[in-house]
């Protein structure tokens, strides 16, 4: 177990006279949440000790001891039994701190050429890798829950929307799986800057990089990055792939907030499309009544708080001059506060799919004939008709059946034939709306073979995703 027996550990401070005021101190501990580092830190300081034994600055056995000192560390912060001091300004001097005291003069070698500068950008790499794979896995349960309810209830027709107004009837699976696309993008989005952000910054130094020797292409490749930085004070400074990550949440709780949105309205009375399970629905302390949509309001606020994440790290990156500078260390809030955040909003979203029960019978009972403009559009297209002759056709045989206060499908063929001769008695079959749908069979449309070739893929996707995360 880790003791405390420096009671004013510090990593600076030899050119001062005097400690930094309570005020200073205050603000300057970043300790509370750059803690969660922990493991990373750990993990570079071990390769970081055998590249210095590699190099030549430490014998085999005082790398040795450095590396398992680093582990009985790890312990302490699994087992929860570090005692942190005032001092204790950051994971980093927690961890020194500590193996200074299980190891004496030798702990204070490790920091032999290295710099807080790239010490903390590689762990934020480190636990990027795992905060990414994490995130797919949450989004990959998502988009596994949303699949099957979209099978399960292939053929349930509804109406689409456009301006939130009626537009064309879909099927409920088509309208589902839009939402399920755009969290496959996110995926993807994750996946890339997993892989554009596994460079290795360690050795950079504090700017000018490294004057020791150390082999950052075998730091690199002992921890499981595909490069090395190219410049050291880009390395130092570089926050971009956190703003990227933040990024990528944002989207993510946007696309979130979207399909909210649209649950939502159909959870309500006036729609009826769907209900929410009483696990992720809510009461109203005055209203007996009520059924409130919580679980859904929660997930489209948060996009409003990660979306904040991301212009508060850039309007903070906008404001420093090059290289490292002490603003840098919100990042950390920033990034995990989206993660957190995120995390809770995939597991809620998750749960609402499973569990929601989706309204066959009002779906499709709203279903209103003047949907059917469109295919009756493009009936007379098939019949020879130029598309915008036809759309103005259809739009006077709409303002008429309004007129009249009936539907389009109970105007007469008479009168039809009056605004375009081309209409037929077959115009009948374009009355129905399920026909209606299988002529969308292109590659994406509403058609059920055409959401099957959807779903194919996207079982294939989860797949592959499974594999990642």
């Amino acid at each position: 177990m880790a003791t405390s027996k420096h009671s004013n550990y510090q990593l600076w401070g030899g050119r001062f006279s005097e400690q930094p005021s309570e005020a200073l101190q205050a603000l300057n501990i970043s300790l509370p949440y750059d803690s969660r580092l922990y493991a990373d830190d750990l993990d570079a300081s071990k390769a970081y000790a055998e590249a210095l034994q590699r190099a030549g600055y430490l014998n085999t056995a005082e790398a040795d001891k450095l590396v398992k000192s680093l582990e009985l560390i790890r312990y302490d912060w699994i087992e929860r039994t570090i005692k942190f001091l005032p001092s204790d300004e950051d994971v980093h001097t927690v961890n020194e701190r500590l193996l200074v005291e299980i190891t004496g003069e030798l702990g204070q070698r490790l920091h032999t050429g290295r710099s807080r500068n790239d010490q903390v950008v590689t762990d934020m790499k480190l636990w990027l890798r795992r905060g990414i794979r994490e995130t797919l896995g949450r989004l990959n349960g998502v988009i596994e829950a949303a699949v099957k309810q979209a099978e399960l209830h292939l053929g349930v027709l509804m109406p689409g929307y456009t301006h939130m107004q009626r537009a064309q009837p879909v099927q409920f699976s088509h309208w589902l799986l839009s939402h399920v696309f755009a969290l496959r993008e996110d995926c993807l989005r994750l996946a890339e800057l997993r892989v554009r952000a596994n460079v290795l910054p360690l050795g950079s130094g504090a700017l000018a990089g490294n004057p020791l020797g150390i082999d950052r292409l075998w730091l690199a490749e002992r921890l499981g990055f595909s490069g090395v930085t190219a410049n050291s004070m880009h390395a130092v400074g570089d926050r971009d792939f956190v703003v990227d990550f933040i990024y990528c949440c944002s989207l993510v709780s946007l696309h979130l907030s979207r399909m909210a949105e649209d649950l939502i309205i159909y959870s309500t009375k006036e729609f009826d499309f769907i209900r929410l399970h009483d696990s992720f629905s809510s009461g109203s302390s005055l209203m007996p009544q009520k059924r409130n949509p919580d679980s859904l309001e929660l997930i489209r606020g948060i996009s409003g708080v990660i979306s904040s994440n991301l212009t508060g790290i850039m309007m903070t990156i906008k404001g420093t001059p090059s290289t490292y500078n002490k603003d840098l260390q919100f990042d950390k809030e920033y990034c995990f506060q989206s993660f957190d955040k995120l995390a809770q909003v995939l597991d809620i979203a998750r749960g609402v799919i499973q569990t929601m029960q989706v309204q066959r019978d009002t779906m499709e009972a709203a279903l209103s004939p003047d949907m059917l403009a469109t295919d009756w559009a493009y009936y007379l297209v098939k019949k020879g008709i130029p598309f915008r002759q036809a759309h103005h056709f259809i739009g006077r045989v709409v303002a008429l059946a309004e007129q009249r206060g009936v539907g389009i499908t109970e105007v007469p063929l008479g009168e039809l034939q009056q605004i375009c001769p081309a209409f037929g008695s077959d115009i009948a079959s374009v009355a129905d709306y399920a026909y209606n749908v299988q002529q969308y069979d292109v590659i994406g449309g509403t058609s059920t073979g055409s959401i099957e070739e959807q779903l194919r893929l996207l079982k294939n996707f989860v797949k592959d995703l499974r594999k990642q995360s």
